[in-house]
């Protein structure tokens, strides 16, 4: 036996360091393939996120709060708590449909991964959109509610109101389940792509307000588009699913494999035979097998529904992705093959499956940021599919000037195939896309608002550790110095796109006390690291302004002459600036031009109808009356209505008859 030693010091505990990562267990894709065999090993995955030190149950953090009511029922599920020392050892909860806390880990755990993408990809913390209070102000939202069991339907939707995800569950289908129980419970909930689509339908929202607002076909098409790209791609980022995939397809991404679909179980389970939405696929009617769907450049004007319309531009986005992919791994099928490019059959060897995967996930990563980073180069309001086209093409050349593998020409190749078009450009080519950077006239004006003070001012502390109600309240308070500061410089219009010289009462610019209406809608940083290492920090300014609309050509007329009638309808322009924060120089004025006859003309004919009559009538009814209400109950209330919901809840009808 060992004696101490006699007048020896008790040693001290060492520190012992944070933890780096959460691991929470969840479905790669849906329930029902945990049922299969050939899938059970990789469908259930280990999301790893950033250690949260003051998570509580729900889970409740500082982005999320995780509220599991359910209407139908009138019960409270009780919490998970993922703190727990038995869940911790773990990697929280395993996987079970029966057991309310295990959703509740698994929306969260996706939830959160779609946060981190795009943070990594805007360099910034992310914000929701803002709650607008009886007195008409805007107040920080701290948290999105999630809610797992919030209806009892077929649906699951972003709800712009209650500032939360909603997710519903229902009985699958009795007559062809696929491979649902006939008549069981499917939750969306632990639909990973579900989840995720969701997500980013909120995130967008916190980035662009005005996203929301249907001026034109492609505008909810857009956000449908964007929330199909992030989950799949998405799907890239889990390594055990695409090495299973990989070495299933030998490595053709080209053929039917589940990284390309979305909602496999929610699509079955309403007798759909198939995923709901695939990017390159489609269910022959007869067969009910997968056939590749083919670019048809016509169905852009044939198609209407946003879903549907929406997938246009994921097939677009998809198809440069592969192409992509195989000239990143056409040396090592070379390597494999001796030289013909052609794999011997049989089994993959596993280094192969492994090289592939990582060429696979790099290549998703890199479209996924390329996604991403474009919502920074959009304009404020009404844009469109050409729109963001020249915002991905321009967001990827401000980042990488070479581009070795031919990025940006897959993308605009894919695009062309699919009659997806820019206005306003010379050519298709990749310079011919690029938005221009301002005249030196311009610039002499920009350089009367962005001065080294304003900027100074302007610059914001938005890390990526910073406290994100703080963020806000310093946002706002650079929205409104920079909104006084154009407003005291009147001669700025032309450069800004806006209107600013009119004075009088009933100006369809200006507001009841004669001064130029408009919006400063953000004021944020983008940070993005290139491959080289070179950081860009550019200043995101998004400046808006509204119009009285009319249905009535005439009626509009007589209102810009100087009559006074009450709305049906507002119409928006406004500007995007990239402003370099070291040298003040606004490096693009991405704009929409309020005096645009084309624009005013397209959205008074969308909403009237005369694009798509099923679509407004299906939807919203009568777009003047919910305008108009808007405009009553105040100017930003631009829908009064849930569109996510209606939108989804219309699609799912359309396909279970």
């Amino acid at each position: 036996m060992t004696m101490p030693i006699q007048g020896a010091q008790p040693s001290k505990s060492p520190k012992l360091p944070k933890p780096a990562n959460r691991r929470l267990r969840a479905f790669a894709f849906d329930p029902c393939l945990s049922q299969r065999i050939d899938m059970h090993d990789i469908n259930e995955i280990t999301i790893s996120l950033p250690w949260e030190k003051h998570l509580k149950q729900g889970p409740v953090d500082d982005y999320l709060e995780v509220v599991d009511y359910d209407p139908a029922s009138q019960a409270f599920y009780a919490p998970v708590n993922l703190n727990d020392p038995d869940l911790l050892a773990q990697d929280g909860l395993p996987p079970m449909l029966s057991n309310p806390q295990f959703h509740q880990q698994m929306v969260y755990g996706v939830v959160r991964t779609t946060i981190r993408h795009f943070e990594k990809a805007l360099g910034r913390r992310a914000l929701w959109s803002p709650r607008k209070n009886d007195q008409g102000e805007y107040e920080y939202v701290d948290h999105l509610r999630v809610y797992p069991h919030a209806l009892r339907e077929a649906n699951a939707y972003y709800s712009p109101e209650k500032k939360a995800l909603l997710f519903g569950y229902f009985p699958a289908s009795t007559t062809s389940p696929g491979m649902n129980l006939p008549g069981g419970i499917v939750f969306t909930c632990l639909s990973h792509d579900i989840v995720a689509h969701e997500t980013t339908h909120a995130l967008i929202d916190g980035l662009h307000r005005r996203f929301i607002e249907p001026s034109n076909v492609d505008v909810w098409a857009l956000h449908e588009a964007l929330a199909d790209l992030v989950a799949l791609f998405q799907h890239f980022t889990y390594p055990e699913v695409l090495r299973g995939q990989i070495a299933q397809t030998r490595g053709d991404l080209e053929s039917q494999n589940l990284l390309g679909e979305l909602a496999f179980q929610f699509g079955q389970a309403i007798g759909n035979y198939g995923a709901l939405r695939s990017a390159i696929w489609k269910i022959d009617p007869e067969t009910k097998k997968p056939v590749p769907v083919e670019p048809d450049p016509k169905a852009l004007r044939q198609t209407t529904e946003p879903h549907a319309r929406g997938a246009i531009l994921v097939a677009a986005v998809f198809d440069a992705f592969l192409t992509v992919y195989k000239r990143r791994i056409a040396d090592l099928l070379r390597i494999a093959s001796g030289g013909t490019g052609i794999l011997a059959p049989g089994a993959l060897h596993p280094d192969l499956v492994e090289r592939l995967a990582q060429e696979a996930a790099k290549t998703a990563g890199h479209f996924l940021q390329i996604c991403i980073r474009a919502l920074d180069y959009c304009p404020p309001v009404d844009v469109d599919f050409g729109d963001y086209l020249r915002a991905m093409i321009t967001a990827d050349a401000d980042l990488l000037t070479e581009d070795r593998l031919n990025y940006r020409l897959a993308i605009i190749e894919a695009f062309r195939r699919r009659g997806i078009y820019p206005n306003d450009v010379r050519n298709l080519s990749e310079e011919g896309l690029l938005w221009i950077e301002p005249s030196k006239e311009d610039q002499k004006v920009f350089q009367r608002v962005f001065t080294k003070k304003i900027l100074r001012q302007l610059a914001l502390d938005w890390g990526m550790t910073t406290n994100r109600e703080r963020i806000y309240r310093k946002a706002c308070d650079s929205q409104e110095r920079l909104h006084n500061r154009i407003a005291a410089v009147p001669e700025v219009a032309k450069a800004f796109h806006l209107k600013l010289d009119a004075v009088e009462k009933q100006s369809l610019f200006c507001n009841d006390r004669g001064v130029p209406f408009f919006e400063v809608h953000s004021v944020r940083p983008a940070r993005r690291v290139g491959p080289d290492g070179d950081s860009i920090t550019d200043l995101v300014v998004e400046i808006t302004q509204r119009r009285r609309g009319y249905i009535d050509p005439d009626r509009q007329q007589m209102v810009d002459a100087g009559d006074t009638f009450d709305p049906d309808f507002i119409f928006r322009g406004g500007c995007t600036l990239l402003v370099d924060l070291h040298e003040g120089k606004v490096r693009y004025c991405i704009y929409k031009d309020i005096d645009s006859k084309y624009r005013l003309e397209r959205m008074r004919k969308y909403l009237g109808g005369d694009e798509s009559p099923s679509l407004r009538s299906t939807y919203f009814g009568d777009p003047r009356q919910s305008y108009y209400t808007a405009l009553t109950g105040g100017e930003d209330e631009a829908m009064g209505t849930e569109p996510f919901a209606m939108i989804n809840r219309s699609f799912t009808l359309k396909e279970v008859k």
